[in-house]
């Protein structure tokens, strides 16, 4: 319930800004294999927003990722393996890219795309729903309008360049 909260909260922020939300099996249905289907939509995209929900989280284990391989004693969150598909896609089309992760210091969503430096963007915290003080609310909507920028000038740079070459 909480994830459908916060994900209101940024598609409201979409819809505010006048941006278009697409997803495959939302917004786009497939035809062909999901992952040719994502890469069809992004190509007709101007921007990326990547939304790391936990899929799941682990409190005992094995990270098989660290040389040697460590055992997991505090809970650790993990995204759906999707959301580093979809920002590699969006990453190689070069389009602007707004991530967001779940959790708080204590357990974040980590991995791929939401590991620091693992991209030329900056990995921004989920926010809380509801959001707590105007403060909160007027620092996510100034975080859409840069980002947002970016996206209709990608967007009508494109499309001026098309226009002009008929």
């Amino acid at each position: 319930m909480a994830q459908n909260d916060v994900l209101r909260i940024l598609l409201a922020q979409l819809h505010d800004f006048d941006l278009e939300p697409r997803t495959i099996g939302s917004s786009d249905y497939p035809v062909n294999t999901p992952l040719w289907e994502v890469l069809r939509l992004a190509r007709h995209c101007a921007g990326g927003l990547v939304l790391g929900f936990t899929c799941f989280e682990a409190t005992d284990g094995f990270d098989p990722r660290h040389a040697p391989i460590e055992r997991i004693t505090k809970a650790r969150r993990f995204p759906t393996p999707w959301n580093h598909l979809e920002a590699g896609i969006l990453f190689g089309l070069e389009l602007p890219l707004l991530v967001f992760r779940e959790g708080g210091e204590a357990a974040k969503v980590e991995g791929g795309i939401f590991d620091l430096g693992a991209a030329d963007v900056f990995v921004h915290t989920m926010p809380d729903a509801p959001l707590k003080d105007a403060a909160t609310e007027q620092s996510i909507r100034s975080l859409f309008l840069r980002w947002q920028a970016r996206v209709r000038a990608r967007y009508y740079g494109e499309n001026a360049l098309a226009a002009a070459a008929r």
